[in-house]
């Protein structure tokens, strides 16, 4: 079925989601074509991309999710925009996020090493006093922007986790606003540490921080690849000469992880899971807030809190959008014919599932 080409790019588009989730968007084309093709266009400075198909039913998203033999994470990576070298390529692969197994589970069991039940428990307690005491504080102000105070959770426990000092931990959020918010210039350009408030390690990886946003060609630097995260790679290596005892950085250098695996584990540490849980705290809330009912049901039933973060998780998600790159051509859906290179899920589009949306993209002929 032919399907208004714009409206289908819209799904790419950051504007679309300025102002929530596009479920209706998503149901209309989920209606008219369970996969359709998106065209990637151009967005800013950004240029416009191959394109990709846009799997939009919850069944063959779990089929693409599911499946690493057809539709791999490791050969494009799991970002929809293609990384701008073969070199960026094969450093973004060294990322747990972005292989297959065997490899993914080779790193995860280095990585859970570290979250003992001791640790979690300490963990848990740790949020909790942190959770109760801002808590304490917007009750003494009668205000406050729950954003900006949802925050700094992450920021704290991520810090603890990977065992950056406490007066390092402002990096973290720094270098998640210029990955995250690449096409924010508030974000993107945020520099807010000061630097006389940083550990001797981190005004040292501040030096490495780079000034260019463009490259030589005028194309935009790819804001995940090594030379736009230069200074948080260092400060990584810095930190893990020395690690702390018992951190995520201390099993790293146990199991033994090479120098490109270290980088990319802090940055799905220091990034993704930062960003990650700053989105969902207010997007909970807010989930809560214009479901009053819901709301007053959590409140009389405080058991329901496990499934009430799984429903805010569905219903407003932190992540939009996820890539996989098939194998060899496949028919996700009888009648839609075969999908070729590229393969993402999408947060958004399944009536149970809300927050996933997912994507296969090929070049077309």
């Amino acid at each position: 079925m032919a399907i208004d080409q714009a409206r289908a790019n819209r799904i790419f588009l950051p504007g679309t989601y300025a102002e929530g989730v596009p479920y209706e968007l998503f149901r209309e084309l989920r209606a008219e074509a369970p996969v359709c093709w998106v065209e990637e266009p151009a967005v800013g400075p950004w240029p416009a991309g191959p394109g990709y198909w846009a799997v939009l039913r919850h069944a063959d998203v779990k089929q693409v999710l599911r499946t690493p033999e057809l539709f791999s994470s490791h050969l494009g990576a799991t970002q929809i925009r293609d990384p701008d070298t073969s070199a960026d390529l094969d450093h973004a692969r060294t990322m747990m996020l972005n292989q297959d197994p065997p490899d993914h589970a080779r790193l995860r069991r280095i990585v859970t090493g570290a979250f003992t039940p001791r640790a979690l428990r300490e963990l848990a307690a740790g949020i909790e006093r942190y959770a109760a005491d801002a808590v304490r504080r917007v009750r003494a102000r009668g205000e406050a922007d729950f954003v900006r105070l949802a925050a700094d959770l992450p920021v704290r426990t991520l810090a603890r986790i990977i065992g950056v000092p406490e007066q390092d931990r402002l990096l973290l959020q720094d270098w998640a606003d210029r990955v995250i918010g690449y096409q924010d210039a508030d974000r993107a350009d945020s520099g807010t540490v000061d630097p006389a408030t940083l550990s001797d390690l981190g005004r040292a990886a501040l030096a490495h921080r780079p000034t260019a946003r463009t490259a030589p060609d005028g194309r935009p630097v790819n804001p995940h690849s090594r030379a736009a995260l230069a200074d948080m790679f260092a400060y990584a290596h810095g930190l893990a000469e020395r690690p702390r005892p018992g951190s995520v950085l201390a099993r790293m250098r146990e199991g033994g992880l090479g120098p490109a695996e270290v980088e990319t584990m802090f940055f799905l540490f220091a990034v993704a899971g930062n960003e990650t849980v700053r989105n969902a705290l207010p997007g909970g809330l807010y989930s809560l807030l214009t479901h009053p009912a819901q709301y007053r049901l959590l409140l009389r039933r405080p058991e329901l809190t496990d499934s009430a973060v799984e429903e805010m998780l569905r219903h407003w998600p932190p992540v939009v959008d996820f890539r996989r790159t098939a194998t060899r051509d496949v028919e996700p859906v009888p009648g839609c014919g075969g999908l070729g290179e590229v393969a993402a899920s999408y947060g958004s589009s399944t009536p149970l599932w809300p927050q996933w949306r997912a994507t296969a993209p090929r070049r077309r002929t």
